[in-house]
């Protein structure tokens, strides 16, 4: 039934801020843009990840950090979480090792959104 992740989207007030900031956080520009939705192709198997003006956000969206947590993979954690701090997230839950070589992190972007990012050699 689930054949894997097609695109996670996250919302943000500052549409074009949200844009310049994850054009940043992962060093690519959007491969598809329309006003007010702006898409990135991530990491080896380029899932996509949908930037959203918060105005289309579905009645009831709620604008607290929670909900799902995606947790990207990433080759260093220490140095992702550190970078995503200096580019204006804030910690929401620090590295954490959950088992053998299993580590998770989570920050919220400067617009409300919970980034996950995890190491797993297995």
């Amino acid at each position: 039934m689930l054949r894997g992740i097609a695109t996670v989207n996250v919302y943000a007030a500052d549409h074009a801020a949200a844009s310049r900031w994850y054009t940043e956080v992962l060093g690519i520009e959007p491969y598809f843009q329309r006003p007010g939705y702006h898409e990135f192709r991530v990491g080896d198997l380029q899932q996509e990840l949908g930037i959203i003006d918060r105005r289309y956000a579905p009645a009831g969206e709620p604008d607290a950090p929670g909900g799902a947590v995606v947790h990207w993979h990433v080759d260093d954690l220490p140095h992702a979480v550190d970078r995503l701090l200096e580019l204006g997230a804030t910690l929401r839950e620090p590295v954490t090792e959950r088992g053998e070589g299993f580590v998770t992190a989570s920050v919220v972007d400067p617009f409300g959104n919970v980034l996950g990012v995890m190491s797993n050699p297995h």
